[in-house]
Parts: C-alpha cells; sequence; structure tokens
C-alpha cells in the first residue's frame, strides 16, 4: 500500500483541503496520496468527517485508522457509501468540533503525566473523558489537587510544540519516553516529540498525536476519580468543566 503524507503531524489545525485517490483496499478503505484525518494511535481515536468527490456527492467518513505501518492511513467509509475512482481528486473536510476536543484532551493527558511523573501503564483519550493509567504507589494523591495543578499548567499559557529528534538522541535520553510498555515506533530514522513551555521547560515526549497550540486552550479541566486498578496502579479520569459541588 502507498504512502500517505500526513499533513497533521505539522499541522493539526488543517481542517479541509484536497487530495488524490491511491488506493482503495478489499474493505472498501480509501488511501489519499495526503491527509489531515489523523488515524487511531496511541490512544487517541481517528478523525471522522466527510469527502466531497468531483461530481458533488458526499462520501461520510467513519473512522481513520493505520495499515501496516504509521504511513498507512486507511479512511473507513460510513456502510452503503460509494466508493471514489482512482486518481479521483476529493475535497476532504474533518469533523472539527471532535478533533479539537481530542487535541484538547490529548494535551491535558500530556500535563497530567507532568503532575504525575511515574510510568504510564496505560490511556485513552476520548472527547469527553479521558483516562491515563499510572505505576503510582502513593496513594495518598488526591483528585482535588490534582485537578488545581493542572490549571495552574492551563492557565499558564504555555506554548505547545514539536521537533524532531533522531533515534540516537532518544538512546541518550531514554526518560523522556513515559510509557511503561509502548516505544515510539522505529526506523524513518527519527521521533517526532511533543513540548510544552518555553525551550519544552515543562515537558517532552515522544507522541504523534495532535495537540492545542497553547496550554490555554484545553480550558476547564477536572480529575472525575482516581480508580485503584492494582496493588500500585492508579486510573486518572480526566474530564471537562469545573469539578461537580460536593
Amino acid at each position: 500500500m502507498a504512502q500517505t503524507e500526513a499533513l497533521f503531524r505539522d499541522d493539526a489545525y488543517m481542517r479541509e483541503g484536497a487530495a488524490r485517490v491511491i488506493g482503495i483496499n478489499d474493505r472498501g478503505g480509501i488511501v489519499l496520496d495526503r491527509t489531515m484525518f489523523y488515524a487511531t494511535s496511541g490512544g487517541q481515536p481517528g478523525d471522522t468527517g466527510r469527502f466531497v468527490r468531483e461530481d458533488g456527492s458526499i462520501i461520510q467518513i467513519a473512522a481513520t485508522v493505520t495499515g501496516e505501518t504509521k504511513d498507512e492511513i486507511i479512511h473507513v467509509p460510513a456502510a452503503e457509501q460509494v466508493l471514489p475512482e482512482m486518481g479521483e481528486t476529493l475535497q476532504l473536510t474533518i469533523d472539527w468540533d471532535r478533533r479539537f476536543k481530542l487535541m484538547r484532551m490529548h494535551t491535558a493527558c500530556h500535563l497530567l503525566s507532568v503532575i504525575c511523573p511515574f510510568p504510564i501503564t496505560g490511556a485513552s483519550v476520548n472527547e469527553a473523558d479521558s483516562r491515563v493509567d499510572f505505576d503510582l504507589p502513593d496513594a495518598s494523591v488526591t483528585k482535588e489537587d490534582v485537578s488545581a495543578r493542572l490549571m495552574e499548567l492551563v492557565n499558564g499559557g504555555h506554548p505547545v510544540f514539536t521537533r524532531w529528534i533522531s533515534e540516537e538522541e532518544l538512546d541518550a535520553n531514554p526518560g523522556l519516553v513515559k510509557s511503561k510498555n509502548v516505544r515510539p515506533p522505529r526506523g524513518a530514522g527519527r521521533i517526532r516529540l511533543v513540548c510544552i513551555g518555553d525551550e519544552a521547560s515543562v515537558d517532552s515526549q515522544p507522541c504523534g498525536g495532535t495537540h492545542v497550540a497553547n496550554t490555554a486552550e484545553v480550558g476547564e479541566i477536572h480529575i472525575g476519580k482516581i480508580e485503584k486498578k492494582g496493588r500500585e496502579n492508579r486510573r486518572f479520569r480526566i474530564r471537562f468543566g469545573p469539578p461537580p459541588a460536593n
């Protein structure tokens, strides 16, 4: 399967654009020469949206996933959609309201990993309720304290940006990887870092997802609950809005 230029890696705010069909797999998945649709990876769901064909008809996209590699991006049409022709140029539009919520949530997960500098054992980014699991032996951590510290980082208005390092640089700085069990994909010769703060003063970690450009865009968030999932495993649930009144 041909590779797709992943536009979201350099510009998470690109909402629409044109692309050419370069493949259709045996399950009807559409492959394009370029796309701003994020493909499911790293706990973040893939984008939904729509394609407009040259004749004006619409193809609704229900999911975006990766194939055998991260560079193989497959757009999955909703049921009973007419497929485009090979070589056809389509106009792409992502479901921006959904994507922006995911960008805000994914950035909030990074901020949580700053406040809780413990090995991450799992994560899932969703529109309303996300989770991050940590190996956290300290049972005294409270959702109120973590929520307050999260909002300090949000209100700090820290820039969020990406930069690339070599695989050798990552090997020399293993502490950049916060996940206990998952390692960044290798083989391309470079690793994408998501950095927060001037000169990455707040955080820097490998990540292929989409994020807001400034922590202030995350908006009001709080920890809804902290669940015990094992002797040392704690699950933090992040939710939008202010904490509920007691």
